[in-house]
């Protein structure tokens, strides 16, 4: 039954009790990610009522276009975040690599899942068994819809042909089995990982090959700013050292103004409280690059141990109030100043002619 914008359910014994809603994308991928969230969500309140609402986004719709191309920055999320905004769901999982760094007035993410392996995959067809993409013969054709696979790949396997393949992962894999037209594609072995195709990876890229996009391999649960009680339901998922690591990754790209249509790269990691983070921009053929890194401590202050956290604090985007707040205050700052570095580089330029190229294909 609906009683104002909440849904609730009677059980046998009379018992009324709120079901939460939990928005996804239709795709295969994108439930069974959905599901790992309610399961969580369930051992950790096993009282919960949980019910999965299924969605189609602009970008399951529009298949034959290269992603760059479209232009929106939000092609995975709109739909799931009006479906948020009218109360017809309660929390929307999302791969946090498909949100944008700023988020609509009113929404927030409310927590950052343990990210899983975040770089990218190499399947080759299956002709090509045991090669890598070095090994591969002269213009071999490798499929990937992201500039900034193509770009940092043209670079350092000048031998290979790059084209755009579109599609959720099962029509990929489909298309490479199926036809001749590619030898090998690039797919984030994240993704390849939850849907259990592990068996084909065939080599996994490397920060010397590849670097990642912001937030790959990890899962984001965005929620309505003003439910503090999911807000705290949903928190205790956040994982304190991949929310670090993402709020950097995501402060580095919303400084560059960066979204799909730009080659933007990142790596991080952490070492003895410290964070560090890479982070590059590349023209369109990986021709022209800029690539810096740099560090910061991530140990919490003594004096933040006791703080009140401002539950409303968000950082691009997300809303960790139990995370350090010294700490996640570093992290962004040192995304900005990483940008700042490259942008003082001539960043801006790479990424203005970039864009500009990518509107005239």
């Amino acid at each position: 039954m609906e009683q104002g914008p909440y849904k609730y359910i009677r059980d046998g014994n009379g018992k009324v009790s709120r079901v939460f809603r939990i928005g996804t994308r239709k795709s295969q991928l994108a439930r069974i990610q959905t599901d790992s969230v309610a399961e969580k969500l369930k051992e950790l309140y096993p009282e919960l009522n949980l019910e999965i609402v299924g969605m189609s986004t602009l970008g399951d719709k529009i298949l034959d276009t290269a992603l760059s191309k479209i232009g929106e920055k939000s092609l995975f999320t709109k739909e799931l975040e009006n479906a948020l905004e009218r109360n017809e769901v309660d929390l929307v999982v999302h791969s946090l690599k498909d949100l944008p760094t700023t988020l609509p007035a009113g929404f927030t993410i409310g927590a950052v899942l343990k990210r899983e392996n975040p770089h990218d995959a190499v399947v080759l067809h299956p002709k090509h068994v045991g090669k890598t993409l070095g090994t591969l013969p002269d213009s071999s054709v490798i499929g990937t819809s992201s500039l900034r696979r193509a770009a940092q790949l043209k670079k350092r396997f000048p031998h290979l042909e790059f084209k755009d393949i579109r599609g959720n992962l099962n029509t990929r894999l489909k298309k490479l089995d199926e036809k001749e037209d590619y030898a090998a594609i690039i797919l984030a072995a994240a993704g390849l990982g939850r849907m259990g195709w592990d068996n084909r990876i065939s080599q996994i890229l490397g920060p010397e090959d590849c670097m990642y996009a912001v937030g790959q391999g990890a899962l984001a649960v965005e929620v309505r700013a003003r439910d503090l009680d999911i807000l705290e339901m949903v928190s205790v998922l956040h994982h304190p050292e991949t929310v670090l690591r993402c709020i950097t990754e995501r402060a580095f790209l919303r400084c560059l103004e960066g979204g799909c249509s730009v080659p933007v790269a990142v790596n991080t990691d952490v070492k003895d409280s410290q964070l560090y983070l890479t982070g590059a921009v590349y023209s369109l053929d990986g021709s022209d690059s800029l690539k810096e890194t740099m560090q910061t401590s991530i140990a919490a202050d003594d004096k933040s141990v006791d703080e009140e956290v401002d539950e409303r604090v968000q950082r691009v985007g997300v809303t960790a109030s139990k995370i350090c707040g010294g700490a996640q205050d570093r992290a962004e700052r040192l995304g900005i100043d990483l940008a700042n570095l490259l942008l003082s580089k001539g960043a801006k330029e790479i990424l203005t002619v970039a864009r500009q190229l990518n509107d005239a294909r």
